[in-house]
């Protein structure tokens, strides 16, 4: 009886919600996106602060900010269709693209609101954070 309990009271592995591919590759992309910025920054500073200026600090994490920063609108719209945002929602994810960190901020409010839901506990998992 006392194992049975146990068992029961344990979560089977069935009942974890797995994400989808796109949410996992959103994510990845929101923090890589960010990751290279902070590279963007960093190359910036060696470019401008010596004296005389070191043109190349911003050629290699410029080309992988600009190469993430692609992948993360294309990514961005895929997930925007998939788990059927709306267009503010659309929009919103994708102007996160332009401040320094601002991919990790919507990933973050989409989470917290459920956003990152595909469809069928997503409108109550918005309602409930709303």
């Amino acid at each position: 009886m006392a194992d049975n309990q146990l068992s029961s009271t344990a979560p089977a592995a069935s009942t974890t919600v797995s994400q989808p591919p796109i949410v996992r590759w959103f994510r990845v992309v929101a923090v890589a996106e960010a990751v290279t910025w902070v590279a963007l920054l960093i190359g910036m500073a060696v470019k401008y602060v010596p004296d005389p200026n070191i043109d190349s600090g911003v050629r290699i994490p410029g080309m992988l900010h600009g190469a993430v920063f692609v992948l993360y609108l294309v990514i961005t719209v895929l997930t925007a269709l998939a788990l059927r945002w709306n267009k503010g929602v659309t929009v919103l994810a994708l102007l996160a693209s332009i401040p320094p960190f601002g991919t990790i901020v919507f990933e973050v409010w989409a989470s917290r609101t459920g956003r990152l839901v595909p469809s069928a506990g997503a409108a109550s998992a918005r309602a409930a954070a709303e």
